[in-house]
């Protein structure tokens, strides 16, 4: 019942009102100079700087998917789960100088989205639509995750009822706060709760470090107690260290992570909203930081285990929720008072980033969907009125993906979205070095590699809950013909073959000597840094003044 948990409540909400309210007030915070512009309604005028962009691309890398989904995932499969540790870890020396270079092609041109340096680089609309909508569609499942987070918090405390109205009531209040404060405020509002999102998240997790051991009988405790259930299981799986069969599924679902990450839309929302390449060094060189909390949130998954923690029923009959595994733990364990802050650092950690995730999708629909196919003289006022109408849609998908999908674990939302994401790379990443996949072999490796995808995560299925598709990303090699219980990580088999399909047919298209259009982006373009000379728009494709392709 509510009324057992009812300082939580006053704690969590009187934390919640406060960034919300946050939220509203950053439509006025550093002096934009005009709201209904894409440049300062979702990308912050462009201007934040070191400690802004740290908090800002860190609340939206690490969300309630880190402190909800990851410790869940540990605690129903074992090892499995630490999978999030080293993909972090891997991908900031990997977009260390390739985000420097978008953020400096996107500085020079004024591109809002990745789509935008798609369709500048490759000439290709029909590519840039086709990565817009990969965009938007991976993006959904990841904003249903954060509300997933709010929804598990929201249900330990009573809040939620057994109808399913009332067992999705959550979701739609967290929607309408979101709609209305990104609609006022765009990224600012992000930005500026991210302050208050990531200091709580460091309070509570130091804190439940120190003290959770101690109260549970010390770390040799808590992984014997994890070990003996994991033991005790029917079903084989991982225990505190990973099976033979789980290695190969473990290193391709981190490199794959890794590779997904800062391909998503409001990874690179964040990165573009930087004022200077400095910027960005300094926190490729820093977001590590964020890691070392991640392994150590990642552990309430066996400290749930060691606390004898039962989630709480799920929707379905003889089902169980295991998203309210940690706030579970944090209310039996810790005072009323301290609960409430932990589950406010939760919810305030899913807004964060859903907010951020929002504004992004909207810019992809706006820019490259809208301002291409619909209205291409739209203004700058238009454009920014049609991105805040499209992040209150792309909530409202992100709901749509709540109620109709169910899969076992809630991180399977953000790793079917890695799946879908990393069809993007070949255009967006690898195209930021290189313009030598032809535009037309690039559109049907994506093709090639969605189509694998989507199959592969039709074919999974999940037998413990009955549901026969969509059911994760780990796909049974035996499926392929091989004679192994192995599984492996849709994402890199389908990005794979996207490569392998793009790479044979631009060969293919280049000795029959097919046209490839025209680069709008000069070599120098690629190191531009605050300051520099802006291209004026609609004159980077002048074919009488082409600029040298980049090889």
């Amino acid at each position: 019942m509510w009324r057992d948990h009812l300082t939580e409540i006053i704690v969590f909400s009187l934390l919640f009102l406060l960034v919300s309210a946050m939220g509203f007030v950053a439509a006025r915070w550093r002096a934009p100079r005009d709201m209904a512009h894409l440049d300062e309604w979702g990308l912050g005028g462009r201007s934040f700087g070191g400690w802004i962009t740290w908090f800002l691309v860190g609340g939206d890398l690490y969300t309630a998917y880190t402190f909800v989904a990851v410790p869940a995932l540990i605690f129903g499969a074992g090892a499995a789960g630490f999978f999030a540790v080293p993909y972090t870890i891997v991908i900031y020396p990997l977009v260390f100088l390739v985000l420097c270079r978008l953020w400096s092609v996107s500085h020079r041109h004024g591109f809002v989205t990745p789509a935008d340096f798609v369709r500048n680089r490759f000439d290709s609309p029909i590519l840039a639509l086709l990565v817009a909508i990969t965009g938007i569609v991976a993006t959904m499942p990841y904003i249903a995750l954060q509300l997933v987070g709010i929804e598990a918090v929201l249900k330990t405390m009573g809040v939620t009822g057994d109808s399913a109205l009332a067992r999705h009531l959550p979701i739609i209040i967290a929607f309408a706060i979101l709609a209305a404060y990104t609609y006022q405020s765009g990224l600012r509002a992000p930005a500026l709760i991210a302050f208050v999102k990531d200091s709580l998240i460091y309070i509570v997790i130091l804190v439940a470090v120190i003290y959770l051991p101690y109260k549970l009988g010390g770390w040799g405790d808590i992984f014997d107690a994890a070990d003996a259930k994991f033991k005790a299981s029917p079903a084989p799986g991982d225990g505190i260290l990973l099976n033979a069969n789980n290695q190969l599924q473990y290193v391709t679902l981190a490199f794959g992570s890794a590779l997904a990450l800062f391909l998503y839309p409001h990874s690179i929302t964040g990165v573009l909203a930087s004022k200077n390449r400095d910027v960005i060094k300094r926190n490729m060189s820093a977001l590590p930081a964020y890691s070392l909390l991640l392994g150590l949130i990642a552990l309430l998954g066996y400290m749930a285990i060691a606390a004898n923690v039962k989630p709480l029923p799920g929707a379905k009959a003889g089902s169980v929720d295991g998203n309210t595994v940690v706030p579970l733990l944090f209310d039996s364990q810790f005072p009323d008072w301290f609960a409430g802050v932990a589950y406010a650092a939760i919810g305030i950690g899913a807004l964060v980033p859903a907010a951020i995730m929002s504004i992004a999708a909207a810019n992809l629909f706006t820019r490259n969907i809208y301002k291409e196919y619909l209205k291409r003289d739209a203004s700058p006022a238009q454009e920014a009125n049609v991105s805040k109408i499209t992040s209150l849609v792309v909530k409202v998908g992100a709901v749509a993906c709540i109620v109709f999908l169910d899969p076992q674990f809630s991180i399977d939302l953000q790793l079917i979205g890695g799946v879908i994401i990393l069809q993007t790379l070949p255009a967006v990443a690898l195209g930021l070095y290189t313009r030598w996949f032809h535009r037309a072999a690039l559109i049907a490796g994506w093709v090639a590699g969605m189509g694998l995808g989507m199959w592969m995560l039709y074919q999974i299925a999940n037998p413990a809950t009955g549901k026969k598709h969509f059911a994760g990303s780990a796909f049974p090699l035996e499926k392929f013909g091989f004679d192994t219980p192995k599984t492996i990580y849709v994402g890199i088999v389908a990005v794979l073959v996207n490569l392998a399909v793009a790479a044979l047919l631009t060969l293919v298209l280049r000795a029959a000597k097919v046209a490839d259009g025209v680069d709008g982006t000069t070599p120098d373009d690629y190191f531009a840094d605050e300051g520099d000379p802006r291209v004026t728009p609609g004159t980077e494709r002048d074919a009488d003044a082409a600029p040298e392709p980049v090889a």
